[in-house]
Formats: structure tokens, sequence, C-alpha cells
């Protein structure tokens, strides 16, 4: 499996169940970060690309990853010492939930989580166990303990940033009422002008604001890019 290479980093991926895809790209160049977060939280770093791209868009002197996986959580750690902001990444080989609970003691907080989680609602799974907790719902995190530990863990004044499926929208933000998390803007992703919206972008924080909606088309034909979508990659895809 050849190395991602970004503009300004590259993502080995050999080890990692779930390699780079567009969500994970989309997430962490979509991630608001207009109020010059801190700190900042990556649930689920996978290879570690989110964090590098917020590492590479902020001056935020905290940017810790969390990753169950044995084998991603070692690529995270690779990742991040070859870049140029190893000194400001970190990643954390534990669950989420044990995590939470271990900083909410300690009164720690971020400015910025963002998740690009496990969504596979299904009874179907592959042979391969760490992709399956990679994929999975039932086998990794749910959607109720990633948001209790976002609503653990974030600053009051911070934001929560997540990509899933479209069809599991309603549901993601009507539980995260139940955390007092209130959706404040929204970004359904189609792939060209006549699909179906495949993923929705949503940002969450703890005060009530009237809701952003925007739609992102991804490609004009194939591999003919929007301009909306070239605008939000272009710092980081090499051909952008």
């Amino acid at each position: 499996m050849k190395p991602f290479k970004f503009k300004e980093f590259t993502v080995h991926q050999d080890k990692a169940a779930m390699k780079i895809g567009t969500d994970a790209v989309l997430l962490g160049a979509w991630s608001d970060i207009n109020f010059y977060p801190d700190s900042i939280l990556d649930v689920g770093s996978g290879t570690g690309v989110i964090a590098l791209m917020l590492a590479q868009r902020t001056d935020a002197m905290t940017i810790d990853a969390i990753e169950i996986e044995e084998e991603a959580y070692e690529q995270s750690v690779e990742n991040f010492e070859r870049s140029d902001w190893g000194d400001r990444l970190f990643c954390y080989h534990v669950s989420f939930q044990e995590f939470a609970n271990e900083m909410q003691e300690d009164e720690e907080t971020y400015d910025l989580i963002v998740s690009n989680p496990p969504f596979y609602n299904t009874d179907y799974h592959s042979e391969d166990e760490s992709r399956n907790k990679a994929r999975f719902t039932k086998s990794a995190l749910s959607f109720e303990s990633l948001l209790k530990g976002v609503s653990q863990l974030l600053s009051q004044a911070g934001v929560f940033n997540v990509i899933i499926p479209f069809e599991e929208e309603q549901k993601f933000i009507q539980l995260a009422l139940n955390y007092d998390l209130f959706n404040t803007k929204v970004c359904r992703v189609k792939g060209n002008e006549t699909s179906e919206i495949k993923r929705s972008l949503l940002a969450f924080s703890f005060e009530e604001k009237e809701v952003i909606e925007e739609e992102l088309i991804i490609e004009k034909e194939r591999h003919q890019y929007t301009d909306a979508y070239i605008d939000l990659t272009k710092d980081f895809y090499l051909k952008m």
C-alpha cells in the first residue's frame, strides 16, 4: 500500500484497516476553525489524517487523537512523528469511553472535537476483525457513546464536527439533544449533481443557534471536480 502524499505531509496507511477516503478529507477540510481552537481531539484517528489536516490548518498547541485498534494506533503515531507538527500531535491507545471518563476527572476539555466514526449499522461483518472494528458501530463506538464522551470533553464554547451517512442525520441530531448538543451547521454531500445525498457533515455546540444548511457536490463528471470541492480541498490534495 503506497503512502498517500498531501501537499504538506505524507500519510502511510499500510497498517491501518481503514485507508484514507474522501470522508476523512472532507471532515478535516470542512471543520470550522475560525474561532481559533487551542485544543483539538480526533476520535478514532485511523491513519491520523484528520489530526494532521487540522495541525496544518491551525496553531492549536494540543492536538490529541484516540485510536483503539492497535495497528491503526501505531500508524497514527508514525505519521504524526514524520510530520512537521510532531510536537503538537499525540495519539492515545485507548477506548473513547475510558479516555472521556479519565479526562473528565481531571476536568480537561477540548475546544474542537472531530470524528469520522464507524457507522455501518448492519449485521454483515467482513472476515477482517480490525476492519470490522473500524467500520461497524456494533463492534466499536456507538453514536450514543460518541455523543456522551463529546458532551463530557467539549469546552463550553467548543464545537464538535462529525461526518455520518445522510440517512443517519436526523437520528444523530435527535440523539445529540439528549446531551445538550445542538446542531448548528450541516453540509449535505453528493457525489454529483444527479446522485443522492450520501453524507452529512454536522457541527454541534452547547449553544442553540439558527442552523446553517449547505450542500456540497464533489464532481461535475468523473474526475472533473466542482469549484466548491476544489476550493475546500486545494490546500491538501497535490493535484487540486
